[in-house]
Parts: structure tokens; sequence; C-alpha cells
């Protein structure tokens, strides 16, 4: 089984980065970069970083008109990422116009169209935390509502959090890719997350994809954490 792990880098600094990567290379399935990273570094920055030859996330959550969205995809298809991130909120034009200009641009270039995948609710809202933005209906609700529209819209998946992964494979079906982040091991601290579930619980449910960061990137030892979770998820 391929492992599904990518570990979020979360830093502004290319040198802490690569570091990292270059430890963790060969324990993990990939490595998440977002917009931090990237706004510090650029696209130069992330392909130090592509170029230890592991498959890329680049987390950018591109929210924007369709036009925009679809210019900023082509920068991303750029950078060979595996797969990126939308949100879903945007709407089913913007989902479209980001899934057809990842298609068109890594056509044109020759390479494989990353996975565009449309973030529902994120791992830090509460239901608490979600009434105070807007939405009218409980989290779960939400997140099937956007998971229906990023799937009609052309999408590979959504990110949501574990405790949505049943509900959504039952309502997408055993194809749609699910990126999980809000994933910490039993041993280590829940932070900032408030929906979240062990890696081996979130595997079990049938996520594709767990995103975890400062359990492996905040750990004493990197190397030895990651390796820690791979054992977990028998791997």
């Amino acid at each position: 089984m391929t492992n599904p792990v990518y570990v979020a880098i979360d830093t502004t600094e290319a040198a802490r980065a690569i570091a990292l990567a270059e430890r963790l290379k060969g324990l993990v399935g990939g490595f998440k970069l977002g917009l931090e990273y990237f706004t510090a570094n650029g696209p130069a920055g992330m392909e130090a970083v592509t170029g230890l030859g592991m498959p890329l996330f680049v987390d950018l959550k591109l929210h924007d008109i369709p036009n925009t969205v679809a210019a900023a995809m082509k920068g991303v298809v750029r950078l060979q990422a595996a797969i990126t991130t939308i949100h879903a909120s945007g709407g089913a034009a913007m989902i479209r116009a980001a899934v057809d200009s990842a298609n068109d641009e890594a056509a044109r270039l020759g390479v494989a169209p990353p996975a565009v995948v449309a973030v529902t609710v994120l791992t830090s809202l509460d239901q608490a935390g979600a009434e105070q933005v807007g939405f009218d209906r409980p989290v779960l609700d939400q997140v099937k509502r956007l998971a229906a529209l990023a799937q009609e819209s052309g999408a590979a998946g959504i990110v949501c959090s574990p405790l949505e992964v049943d509900a959504v494979r039952a309502l997408c079906g055993p194809d749609f890719k699910l990126v999980i982040p809000g994933i910490r091991p039993a041993w280590s601290e829940a932070g900032d997350q408030k929906r979240f579930l062990t890696p081996a619980e979130a595997r079990a449910k049938g996520a594709d994809v767990l995103v975890i960061g400062r359990p492996i990137t905040g750990a004493a030892d990197p190397a030895e954490a990651a390796g820690r979770i791979k054992a977990e998820l028998g791997l």
C-alpha cells in the first residue's frame, strides 16, 4: 500500500523545509507546502523541494473569480504538483475553471495534471466557529453540500475533517479522493485542530491522503515520529 501521509512543512524558511524533506524522504508519501511557504519563497522554493523526487502537495486554497483561479492554476501545474487545493465555496464555475485549466496546461506541457481537491470547511472550525462565519447548518451538512458541488463540478476530491469521511464516502462513492487534515496521533497534542482522529482511525474510515504537520515537524526527532506513524499504519 502506498504511504498516504503527506507531511505539512509549515515554515517560511526554505533551508528548514529542504532539510526536513531530506530527513523524511522515504518515511512519508509526499510533502505539503502551503501559502506561508509560497509567499516567502515563490516557485523556486517549491521547486527546491520537488527536486527531491517526492510528490508535492501545493496547498494554496485558491479562491477568486474563475478567470483568476484558472490563470493561477497554470503556475501550479508548472510546479508539477501531485495535489493542489481550491475552495469549494468559490462555486461551480470556479471549480470547473480550475480543473479545466489544470488539465489543459498539463496536456500542453506533457506532464500529469494535479488532483484538484476542494476545501469544504476548515478543520480549525467547530460548530460554533462555523456559525460565526454564517454557516446556517450543521458542519457535516455543509461539508456534504460542498462535496457534492465539488464532485459535480469536476474536482478530483475534497478536503474535509476525518469525522466527515464516512458521510462523504457514502455520498460521493469510492473513487472520490478524500484529503484529510486534522490528523493527530494519540501520543501528540491536538493543537488548534477541533475535529480530528488518529492516522489509523482516519485510514480505516477510508481517507486517501492524511495530512500531518506538527506531530512530525515539531517532534524532537521528525524521522522517528514519521516512522512511528508509518508503523502504526502497518506500512
